[in-house]
């Protein structure tokens, strides 16, 4: 399976089940990704290399004004997508089998979360897995210690606040915070 069939097949947001030769592919991935991230976390790199490095462990070409501060984790790599003058910092933890989309003018805190999968509450199946991407809209911030969990849109503009654990879609031009994140309030501008 190639990557652009993976990602087909991860856009269908269909379970997969355990044991499906799927599974092969999830693993061939993630040893690519523990190399590459390896790699970028254990030496200096400028801004150039970071930039050459991300774009290998995502399969695209990243921006040139795309910055990150390592360490970064991920256990995949090929169905991240960042836009223009995106800001990953410190110590986030990216799963993205379902895909991750950042927009435009964005910035990540450290320690932020995104996952992309969720497991089948069936005991009997609980190994499937249900892909879900994560779509972050333009010039968001996400605060530190965040977790963005599968499913969820955040809105152009939208703040997350530090330590939040969003579950739902956050509009547009709002602040949403806390566990579960809920919106406190809208931004004027």
């Amino acid at each position: 399976m190639d990557i652009k069939d993976f990602r087909e097949l991860m856009a269908k947001r269909e379970y997969v089940n355990a044991g499906s030769c799927l599974g092969e592919t999830f693993n061939k991935l993630a040893q690519d990704a523990l190399k590459i991230t390896m790699e970028l976390n254990n030496k200096y790199h400028t801004p150039e290399e970071i930039v050459e490095i991300f774009s290998e462990l995502t399969g695209k070409k990243v921006p040139e004004n795309f910055r990150m501060f390592p360490p970064f984790y991920t256990d995949c790599g090929k169905n991240i997508t960042v836009g223009e003058h995106v800001f990953i910092n410190a110590c986030c933890k990216f799963q993205d089998q379902g895909g991750i989309t950042i927009g435009d003018g964005c910035l990540i805190g450290h320690n932020v979360t995104i996952a992309t999968l969720n497991h089948d509450i069936n005991p009997d199946k609980r190994a499937n897995i249900l892909p879900q991407p994560v779509i972050i809209g333009k010039n968001v911030w996400i605060g530190s210690d965040s977790t963005i969990l599968p499913g969820v849109e955040i809105g152009d503009g939208a703040i997350i606040g530090a330590g939040s654990v969003v579950t739902k879609n956050v509009p547009s031009n709002t602040i949403a915070a806390g566990v579960p994140a809920r919106i406190i309030r809208k931004i004027e501008t």
